[in-house]
């Protein structure tokens, strides 16, 4: 229990105050004797356990009573739960919100989302606490804002909703960097998040060394969850894969395809799908039976009028989540789909070129090859992917592709012949191993990145592909597919996305993925599409990623689509559609967003391991408050305890009426 003037506390002693008078009163007295006495005590023996009882019953109310006052003067806190850790007044306290897409779930009801009660209950529950200084951190970027009040919290700009996956270990970063370099004294961490994977990132390895630099603080730091875990059921999420802009003689037209999807499995449902391109709206029905559904190669003719460059926005019914319901899109003549090749191996370069020189919407493809000395005179700026198949660039090549990577384009590493101890983005090869019996992946990533399920929901076959030869990968990278024994067959670096190790060539000595070209075929034409789309002048970007693509469009942005009331500081966390200079950018929520499953309780506890944490149940649309005072509810107490006293000291009336009739007649008889 929380008490916002502890030190009154030190009174609390002063309950025994009846007892002591009790114990002087009884010295004041001797006992004497006395012959004429002994028969009424004889008398009274009967009733001597009840009065010692009532006696003991007074004196303890008397105690209740004081206690009760003492409490009352220290102004306690409670929601009946008693979770808020013991302390006083802190002398900070720092929200930390979570408001990705997911927090924009309502209840059954239909009412507010999980973030506007959020924020209510946390600025009642600092107006109450009178915490000295309150800020907010909602974006790690920013770092934290100070509010002149903790009122301020529900109608500040930047806590609203936004379209950006959160990242809790940065966000509790930039808390502890704060507390760290401002010497803040007693301090409350207030989370407000829904508890998702994609926001949390369990298995991150930054958890630890925040978990440990908190425990090392001087001062107090407690943790307290205000946890919105409950999924939005009936809920379905809508996302368009692709749009390409086909011309066809003097006509044009556009080809999407979507999907819509949810969590659960439900009743088979008809999904009315709107589009809307140049004012113009056009609808086509959708059957969802299982979890998910693909509408692929959508034709939307366009008119002859209209420009080789524009917009348009996806939207379905409002449901339980309205931020999932919504998806903008660009579209622009296509460019050039060019990939640069580098490979000491003729037997995989000639795969690698194969396989990047076949556009899947049979558009032209070029492939460059170029040769280990020939990088200044690449096509840089022009080219979406690298393929690489030769000792990690050093130097000046490896300025010629961090630039490259800079930029957008997609790089794909596969090892060399002889590997060196070269190091790029975090990877180093080591020895080859040659298994005498081929082997195949034993698990995989199908969720994202290059090794994703196709549209149709099926998987690669990277469990057919046979592996002769495979070059073991150090350093800091993330597996998305691995081989018996648990080493990396596929990698991305953790320090760019755009980055992947194969630990193995397209070589046959090496691997089938030349046999099996479906594999090798999906993944490089995966990383060419990403690699286009920071080339075009329409490029789709997720909220927060989309913040540095605004940046560095070099021309003033202005928005043409979204959340006209949105901050300008924070276009790149919202969606919406926005243009610089001749570009086009469209900005929606992650991918991740749509599929992340809550985060374990037990899993988050383990998360703030060592460190004062608490958790706080909380749903959609709930008005309560999280920390209400109850200093009345203890003067009740010492009310009632006085009244109890009281009738417990009344003389016993009832009991009078008899002796007095036995006195009458002895008298009559005399």
């Amino acid at each position: 229990m929380t008490f916002l003037q502890p030190w009154v506390l030190v009174a609390l002693p002063l309950a025994a105050l009846p007892v002591i008078i009790h114990l002087i009163n009884q010295r004041r007295f001797q006992t004497v004797p006395w012959a004429a006495m002994q028969f009424l005590l004889a008398a009274k023996a009967l009733s001597r356990g009840y009065s010692r009882l009532r006696h003991w019953l007074i004196l303890l109310l008397r105690m209740l009573a004081v206690a009760a006052v003492i409490l009352a003067v220290g102004r306690p806190l409670s929601r009946g739960w008693l979770a808020l850790a013991g302390g006083g007044r802190p002398d900070s306290a720092i929200v930390v919100l979570d408001r990705s897409p997911s927090m924009q779930a309502r209840g059954p009801d239909g009412g507010e989302s999980k973030l506007d009660p959020g924020r209510r209950q946390l600025a009642d529950s600092l107006a109450t606490l009178r915490a000295g200084r309150v800020l907010v951190v909602s974006d790690p970027v920013r770092g934290p804002e100070e509010v002149a009040s903790s009122e301020a919290i529900a109608d500040l700009a930047t806590a609203g909703p936004t379209a950006a996956a959160a990242d809790l270990p940065a966000l509790l970063q930039s808390a502890y960097d704060f507390i760290r370099e401002n010497a803040a004294g007693t301090t409350e961490v207030w989370i407000c998040s829904d508890q998702r994977a994609n926001d949390w990132r369990p298995d991150d390895g930054a958890w630890a060394s925040i978990r440990d630099a908190f425990t090392k603080l001087p001062q107090q730091v407690r943790f307290q969850f205000l946890a919105y875990s409950a999924p939005a059921t009936g809920n379905v999420a809508l996302r368009v894969s692709s749009v390409r802009l086909e011309t066809l003689g003097r006509d044009r037209r556009l080809v999407v395809t979507l999907a819509v999807s949810r969590q659960e499995d439900g009743d088979r449902r008809t999904l009315p799908v709107r589009f809307e391109i140049g004012g113009v709206t056009s609808a086509v029905d959708v059957e969802l039976t299982g979890r998910e559904a693909v509408l692929t190669n959508h034709v939307i003719p366009l008119e002859r009028s209209a420009e080789a460059k524009g917009w348009g926005k996806v939207s379905i019914s409002a449901d339980a989540n309205p931020a999932d319901n919504d998806f903008f899109f660009v579209y622009a003549a296509p460019a050039e789909r060019r990939t640069l090749v580098v490979a000491e191996d003729p037997a995989a370069g000639r795969v690698l070129e194969l396989v990047a020189g076949i556009a899947p919407d049979k558009a032209a493809a070029t492939v460059e090859l170029v040769p280990p000395a020939g990088l200044a005179t690449a096509s840089w700026d022009t080219a979406a992917a690298l393929l690489w198949q030769a000792p990690l660039p050093e130097g000046r090549d490896a300025e010629f592709v961090q630039a490259f990577v800079d930029r957008g384009g997609q790089v794909i590493f596969f090892p060399p012949d002889r590997p060196t101890a070269a190091e790029f983005a975090g990877g180093v090869w080591g020895e080859w191993t040659a298994h005498g019996t081929p082997v195949t992946a034993e698990s995989w990533r199908t969720d994202q990145d290059l090794l994703a399920n196709t549209l149709a929901g099926t998987a690669l076959p990277l469990g057919e592909v046979e592996i002769r030869r495979s070059c073991s990968l150090a350093g800091d990278a993330v597996s998305l597919a691995s081989l018996p024994g648990g080493g990396p067959l596929v990698a991305r670096s953790s320090r760019a996305d755009a980055i992947t190790f194969c630990g193995t060539t397209p070589a046959p000595r090496d691997s089938s993925l030349a046999a099996e070209g479906i594999v090798l075929y999906a993944v490089v034409q995966r990383a060419i599409d990403r690699g286009l789309a920071v080339l075009g002048n329409a490029r789709q970007a997720d909220a927060g990623a989309a913040t540095a693509a605004l940046a560095a469009a070099g021309a003033p942005w202005t928005r043409r689509a979204g959340a006209a009331n949105a901050p300008s500081t924070e276009a790149g966390l919202h969606a919406g559609v926005f243009a610089a200079g001749d570009r086009l950018v469209a900005v929606n929520r992650p991918a991740a967003e749509d599929a992340a499953l809550a985060v374990a309780d037990k899993q988050v506890d383990t998360l703030f391991r060592g460190l004062s944490f608490a958790r706080i149940a909380g749903t959609a649309g709930d008005t309560d408050r999280l920390v209400r005072e109850i200093w009345r509810a203890f003067l009740i107490a010492m009310l009632l305890a006085l009244v109890g006293e009281g009738l417990l000291g009344l003389p016993r009336l009832a009991a009078a009426q008899p002796a007095a009739r036995g006195v009458g007649s002895v008298e009559a008889a005399a």
